[in-house]
């Protein structure tokens, strides 16, 4: 390929035997000084692809500049992209610099001023050095975007153009992505020049990898994934999940169930997650528990199982999930669980993949309770109960707030749902059973009239939990009242006797009978408070307020 030799030895070093078929296309074309489209999954070798022609390129090249970057989307990939350009470039005397985020900005900003011949990043803590000045990419001659569908899944698209402002026009570019979505392939046309395209095992997931579906609930899961860990031989497992919490949660049970896991998402420190990728890749632990985002750069070639414990949101992220299984021509096998609602998808990955995907059952699971409304209630989209309701279409009726006498409304079905919910029904009957009994803990203190939908906007908010907290409160109010009405009566006695007095000791007579609805303590204080001030029966409004203040 027109390798020199010292970067022959590395390669002999690191035990490559003969190019992959992306290495094989890109590396020639690359070292003629095209522009390259690239086309391919993780696991397929394009690191080499595009780090060899860069090695071969610097070498000889003593003069101290940044010559190339690489941008990348995760610190896991910019990590493993930078051991790959050392143990490549070991005898060719080439520097490389990692830079992300989550680290302090001093190691890196002094690495930075040493001149680097690569520099191997990540968008957003690129984007702040060249902010601040602390780094120069005038002199790049090679630029490479590494996964660039997955930094624009990730939201780096703005902060990438933003780097290509700081870049020379007159550049070669190299181009990589395991899919091509609108918002990229936009993207290679406006920073590309007459590309070569280099396309290896795109759209459909590697050949080497075994699909098949686990349908159940989502109560079931948990139980589900226990089972299936105990009944088939697996060797180094990945877990992926929709969410950082139930990363947590799925990583805790397992844990609990004396199983070597380690969990990967979005919160840990650069430190925790470099201990257990490095657990995980040296077999301290058997199992990791990720996220899509976390598990971006993740490169282990020995796992031989990926379990979807949540269904990827679209077909991409299922490719870039199974991509980290059945690598280096060994097999792998892709474990799903799904639920009612993930159909649509699995439709959508059985399109990509050309053929119906083998549906399982696990021993030992009893099945019988999978059916609509299994589906309904454990749904695998968390939505909250006031989204669920607006959805179904349940309303409140004008005429469920007429008022039947002071502070009392009518006792009829106080929610009419048209999606038939049972919850709806018993808050509906608990209501009107409170009404019926008489009390008066919806009543206003002031005869005002309460806001209509308050009362149903947060009880459909805070749920029966939210119900007995609101109901426990009633009940204070209505024991308040009660002890308030004794303190109102002791005072209306004392305005008997003190008749005859200002106007505005009159007035202040009945500022305080507002305040005696706020409970009997404060009732009791005011009604010593007026004793005093009728005692003295000179006293104005400005004294009885200063003593109020």
């Amino acid at each position: 390929m027109g390798l020199n030799q010292r970067l022959l030895d590395s390669i002999r070093d690191a035990k490559y035997i003969e190019p992959t078929p992306i290495q094989a296309q890109t590396i020639p074309i690359s070292m003629e000084g095209h522009d390259v489209l690239g086309l391919a999954q993780t696991g397929t070798g394009k690191t080499a692809a595009f780090m060899l022609p860069i090695l071969n390129k610097i070498h000889g090249d003593h003069k101290k500049s940044i010559k190339a970057l690489v941008i990348a989307p995760t610190r896991e990939l910019v990590d493993q992209i930078n051991q790959t350009a050392t143990d490549l470039g070991r005898y060719t005397k080439t520097s490389s610099v990692s830079i992300y985020g989550g680290v302090s900005k001093r190691p890196q900003e002094s690495k930075i001023s040493r001149k680097p011949d690569i520099v191997i990043a990540c968008p957003g803590r690129l984007l702040d050095h060249l902010r601040e000045k602390t780094i120069d990419l005038s002199t790049v001659e090679t630029l490479v975007l590494d996964e660039a569908d997955t930094m624009c899944d990730m939201g780096f698209l703005p902060d990438i153009r933003k780097i290509l402002d700081y870049l020379p026009s007159k550049r070669q570019t190299l181009f990589f992505a395991a899919t091509m979505p609108k918002d990229i392939r936009v993207l290679a046309e406006d920073i590309l020049k007459v590309p070569k395209s280099v396309q290896i095992g795109i759209i459909s997931p590697a050949d080497t990898v075994s699909h098949a579906l686990y349908p159940m609930n989502e109560k079931m899961k948990s139980k589900c994934l226990t089972k299936v860990l105990e009944t088939t031989a697996t060797g180094r497992v990945i877990i992926f999940t929709r969410t950082k919490h139930r990363a947590k949660r799925v990583a805790a049970d397992l844990t609990d169930r004396n199983y070597k896991v380690t969990a990967l998402q979005g919160n840990l420190s650069q430190n925790k997650r470099n201990m257990a990728i490095n657990g995980f890749k040296t077999g301290k632990y058997d199992i990791l528990v990720a996220t899509d985002i976390a598990s971006r750069g993740i490169d282990v070639s020995q796992v031989s199982h990926v379990i979807n414990f949540d269904i990827p949101n679209t077909v991409d992220s299922y490719i870039h999930r199974i991509g980290r299984t059945g690598r280096a021509e060994n097999r792998g096998e892709a474990l799903t669980f799904i639920v009612r609602e993930d159909e649509s998808m699995v439709r959508s990955i059985e399109k990509v993949l050309k053929d119906r995907i083998e549906r399982r059952s696990i021993e030992g699971i009893d099945y019988s309770g999978i059916d609509d409304r299994a589906y309904d209630v454990g749904s695998h989209r968390s939505r909250s109960s006031k989204n669920f309701q607006k959805k179904n279409g349940s309303r409140v009726r004008k005429q469920d707030f007429e008022r039947e006498g002071r502070g009392r409304r009518k006792s009829s079905s106080y929610v009419k749902s048209t999606s038939g919910s049972e919850g709806h029904t018993r808050r509906s009957n608990r209501y009107d059973q409170r009404n019926n009994e008489g009390s008066s803990w919806l009543e206003d203190p002031e005869g005002k009239r309460i806001n209509e939908n308050s009362w149903h906007n947060s009880s459909k908010r805070e749920g029966s939990a939210g119900l007995k907290r609101r109901r426990a409160r009633s009940d204070g109010y209505d024991r308040s009242r009660n002890e308030s009405n004794k303190g109102h009566k002791k005072v209306s006695e004392g305005r008997e006797v003190n008749e005859g007095r200002r106007e505005d000791s009159t007035k202040d007579w009945n500022d305080g009978l507002n305040h005696t609805y706020k409970g009997p303590r404060q009732a009791k204080r005011f009604w010593k408070k007026s004793k005093s001030v009728n005692a003295s029966g000179n006293r104005s409004s400005k004294a009885v307020n200063r003593r109020r203040g």
